[in-house]
């Protein structure tokens, strides 16, 4: 079957950075789906493993944490999907990513495409719909308010992959104020269009500009990007007693002024399930069942913002690019081999 994977990891301009490859067709057992896959989105988990994990001696890595495709052969264990079934999902850090023709994935966290979307459309979906999810139900717990809080969540990074669509999720299944950051003319509308309530420019300083919107201070902080370099400011403009979340990876992150709020800090990282197996593992192939009905009911909506055809290793090159750059809205998606 058809790959793209490397051998050692580094910098997008090697020539060897990302190669095509043919590779054995893998068989299901188990618990696992044999899917074949029909489009990837690219995140950048992807771009950072390619620049710092190499492969194991002797074989080569292949990444890709979100497909869409059909499953062909299901493992003896599997009770929730049979050949023929649409399905989306992100897939392990443990295991071969999606990068290729044919993905083993154990269907505990696979869910079932929405039906009103295209594969392309869908495979923009999964990876930042289960971290968003995870992040504003099961970490920040936003349907729990803060006493004396305002009733809002401010979104650092809206326009990047997980904060457009934690904006659809806030506004889909809650009645808090969405906050969202942006700082270019295309990102502000792309989150306005999404369902911000108000715009802010994360290039200025944050909490006078949230004191401005006469809110109040908001009940809960996601930052999707930059959190080092706004830390001051979060602390400064969250409410006491609030509920603070990041995703992102700075070196150092000196949190003791949260301490005098009485501020809980929450990280997320979507993979922690599957990596670890853990007993609610399940969780992720349900909440994406769950994505996919509210698409289907018209409660939310892809992030898909470009297509590349086909998938190729050239083609991946350009997605990692444009990842790199950190000024992508939306997602990148990558279709057909």
């Amino acid at each position: 079957m058809k790959a793209i994977a490397y051998k050692a990891a580094g910098s997008l301009d090697r020539e060897n950075a990302l190669v095509d490859i043919d590779l054995p067709r893998p068989e299901a057992r188990g618990r696992d789906l044999l899917v074949e896959v029909a489009a990837i989105s690219v995140n950048p988990v992807d771009t950072k493993i390619r620049r710092n994990v190499s492969a194991e001696a002797g074989g080569w890595k292949v990444l890709g944490w979100d497909a869409v495709g059909r499953v062909v052969q299901v493992g003896e264990a599997v009770t929730r999907f049979k050949p023929g079934d649409e399905v989306f999902y992100a897939g392990s850090l443990i295991r071969p990513g999606a990068n290729s023709e044919f993905h083993l994935v154990d269907e505990r966290i696979v869910g079932p495409k929405p039906t009103s979307l295209s594969n392309a459309e869908a495979a923009a979906l999964p990876l930042t719909a289960i971290t968003a999810w995870e992040m504003l139900f099961d970490r920040l717990d936003i349907r729990k308010p803060v006493p004396g809080a305002a009733p809002a969540i401010l979104v650092i990074g809206g326009a990047g992959g997980v904060g457009s669509i934690a904006i659809q999720l806030v506004r889909a299944l809650t009645d808090l104020t969405v906050i969202a950051t942006a700082s270019r003319p295309e990102t502000r509308d792309w989150v306005q269009a999404l369902g911000a309530h108000h715009v802010i420019d994360h290039r200025q300083p944050l909490a006078e500009q949230v004191a401005a919107l006469g809110l109040g201070a908001p009940a809960f902080v996601f930052s999707t990007t930059e959190t080092r370099r706004h830390l001051a400011e979060i602390i400064a403009l969250i409410a006491p007693q609030g509920r603070f979340g990041l995703i992102d990876d700075p070196d150092t992150l000196d949190i003791t002024g949260f301490k005098r709020k009485a501020v809980s800090i929450h990280w997320e990282l979507m993979f922690t399930r599957s990596l670890f197996e853990t007993a609610d593992m399940a969780e992720q192939g349900r909440l994406l069942a769950e994505v996919a009905r509210l698409v289907d009911a018209g409660r939310i909506r892809t992030t898909l913002t470009e297509v590349i055809r086909p998938i190729d290793a050239a083609h991946l090159k350009t997605a990692h690019a444009l990842i790199e750059t950190g000024r992508t809205q939306g997602k990148i998606v990558l279709e057909g081999f």
